[in-house]
């Protein structure tokens, strides 16, 4: 009986929808949440997804790639370049140690030849990229120390399954092209020397692709304004160089990786980044129930004891090799025990270097099955080994810790910047050029991408994106920054981006611009405090230079500005809530001019007399220039 595509949507979104609240309501994680939905809409338990469901992991698994990209994008080339020692270090010392001593083991204890232990070995010894980087970012630990040993050793783990899947036809006397399904590597025929060249010919490709065509491309997309294009070309960027990346025999996620890392200096950074993430966070929710539905309840109910012993020792070694790694960089002893059970499962390219080896005929296909039984189950078991760490072992190791601290270690902050900009034409620039000049460090949103160029010609740092979009808000920093500017020249653009920041992020002090008072009334509805009329500021400053020609003290007339401004913001929220009563409107006004005209009469005769000189006086500049004389 055929699938009904749409039921089969209904099945998955329902149980996601239901299982993960319950989840995140129990104090679990959301990738639980999804891992049980996906067993309870299993071919195991509730039947709603057959055997053949499990051909929904070849797409799900494109939220792992969307994930790398985005990664990549927030990893800038000079960072990356910084963390190299993080990355060859701890990511080879896990690899390595882990394989060996699994390899070992295999040889002294399992009745296995040394090729399917090998193989095994090499498929366990990786982890999970999708479980950890999203359970770091759920705990917000993603951009601490402990996150960025986390995805060192992840990173090198999605590198080396490249040559872990040119190492395995080694192993096999199997004819490779005659018996895989999947798409064939284009450079599989050549010598060794060429596919080398070709592969590097590709990064390279890549590399200046990215800088010289798709940047330039996306300033012409940008031009058209149509959101839905932006997106469109976003996902043809990720698509596009994973498909590239795959022809020639690499991995696709990390060619999309390599894709956000070239990325990650241009002003698209944050509106991609924007784009991808909603897609990113449902392909990875369907990977999830992926492999909660994949896991053959039947091989575990067959041969119990086999599939946990073998789960509980392989979560056993890469957690001693993992402490010790972890020890070794010096991290606490909260953090050893966290990054440990982080990375202690097997992860999704298992799934994959085993069905190669099912192909390469180096494995049995019911060891095989058994194995990915058991990646399957080391996946599950995480969040649990989390949560029984967040419980009982991280309050007693951080206890003992406080008592005998040298340092607390600093986290390590992508370039915060405490203030952000929407909108950067005359007044938002102004604004900008005055804090960088104060050595503020500024994140520039605008979505003019001709002035963009121009502004990062000029030294500026500015990215490309509708503020208006919460997703674009979170990618710049909102829920950490001090201060949002908002300068947008269109009125009600700007207004919509103080109704997102005051739902979303109340937390955050806003300073916004107002071309008239009928602006601000929209504004002060929004209960905005800090509002900059731009025909109040300018109006006023030509008044106090009027009165200074006509022969007023600049400091009494500065003072009579100041002063006018004061009142006229107090009069100015108490129209606000008459100004639709057109009657009352016409009384407050008048009112308020005559009282504002008195407290202004008051003001500059309670100021010291006439006779005395202030700071810029003329007579005191007079008499400077004669004592020089």
């Amino acid at each position: 009986m055929e699938t009904d595509f749409l039921l089969q949507a209904i099945i998955y979104l329902a149980a996601a929808v239901i299982c993960v609240p319950i989840a995140k309501k129990l104090g679990l994680s959301s990738i639980l949440g999804y891992l049980i939905a996906g067993i309870v809409i299993g071919p195991y338990v509730l039947g709603f997804i057959g055997q053949e469901g499990q051909d929904i992991m070849h797409f799900a698994e494109f939220g792992v790639v969307m994930m790398l990209f985005l990664i990549g994008l927030e990893l800038e080339p000079r960072k990356f370049w910084k963390m190299r020692k993080f990355i060859v270090g701890m990511g080879s010392a896990q690899l390595i140690g882990t394989t060996v001593i699994l390899f070992l083991g295999f040889l002294l204890f399992m009745d296995w030849s040394w090729k399917t232990g090998l193989a095994i070995s090499l498929a366990l010894a990786l982890s999970s990229t999708a479980i950890v980087l999203q359970t770091l970012k759920e705990k917000g630990l993603l951009n601490t120390s402990l996150g960025r040993s986390s995805f060192a050793v992840l990173l090198f783990q999605d590198i080396a399954v490249i040559p872990i899947l040119a190492f395995l036809p080694l192993l096999s006397s199997v004819n490779i092209d005659a018996v895989s399904d999947g798409p064939q590597s284009l450079i599989a025929g050549f010598p060794s020397w060429l596919q080398t060249l070709i592969v590097l010919g590709i990064i390279s490709t890549i590399y200046f692709a990215g800088r010289y065509v798709f940047v330039p491309l996306l300033h012409i997309i940008a031009k058209t304004r149509l959101q839905e294009l932006f997106t469109a070309s976003a996902l043809l960027l990720v698509v596009g160089v994973s498909y590239s990346m795959q022809l020639v025999g690499l991995s696709p996620a990390l060619g999309a990786f390599m894709a956000g890392v070239v990325l990650a200096n241009s002003e698209f950074r944050h509106e991609l980044e924007g784009d991808i993430a909603p897609f990113k966070g449902l392909l990875l929710g369907l990977f999830f129930l992926g492999v909660g539905a994949s896991i053959n309840f039947k091989l575990i109910i067959e041969n119990p004891l086999f599939i946990f012993v073998f789960g509980a020792i392989l979560t056993l070694v890469k957690f001693l090799v993992l402490f010790f790694i972890s020890r070794f960089n010096k991290k606490r002893v909260d953090q050893n025990f966290l990054f440990a059970f982080g990375l202690s499962q097997a992860g999704e390219f298992g799934f994959v270097i085993m069905s190669f080896c099912m192909q390469l005929n180096i494995i049995p296909n019911v060891l095989a099955n058994q194995v990915m039984a058991v990646i399957a189950m080391s996946m599950v078991a995480t969040p649990f080994l989390l949560l029984i760490n967040e419980r009982l072992i991280y309050p007693f190791t951080r206890a003992k810790e406080k008592v005998n601290e040298p340092k607390k270690e600093n986290d390590f902050i992508d370039e915060p910047t405490p203030v952000i900009i929407a909108g950067f034409g005359h007044f938002g620039s102004t604004v900008g050029r005055l804090l960088k000049a104060n050595k503020v460090k500024l994140t520039i949103l605008d979505y003019d991408s001709e002035r963009i160029d121009l502004l990062r010609k000029m030294g500026f740092k500015v990215y490309y994106g509708d503020a208006t979009r919460l997703e674009l808000l979170k990618a710049a920093g909102c829920e950490n920054a001090k201060l949002f500017i908002a300068a947008i020249d269109n009125p009600s653009v700007n207004l919509q981006v103080i109704e997102t920041l005051k739902k979303h992020f109340p937390h955050l002090k806003i300073l916004t611009r107002a071309r008239n008072r009928n602006d601000a009334y929209e504004l002060i509805d929004h209960k905005v405090k800090h509002i900059y009329r731009e025909t109040l500021f300018s109006a006023v400053n030509m008044g106090v230079d009027a009165l200074v020609a006509l022969g007023h003290r600049k400091y009494s007339a500065t003072r009579q500005g100041q002063q006018f401004i004061k009142y006229d913001e107090i009069t100015t929220r108490k129209l606000a809530e008459k100004r639709h009563d057109k009657m009352a409107y016409m009384i407050t006004i008048k009112e308020e001019v005559e009282l504002q005209e008195e407290l202004l009469k008051t003001d500059i005769y309670s100021q010291i007399a006439a006779t005395n000189h202030s700071w810029d006086s003329e007579h005191l500049k007079n008499n400077l220039a004669d004592n020089n004389e």
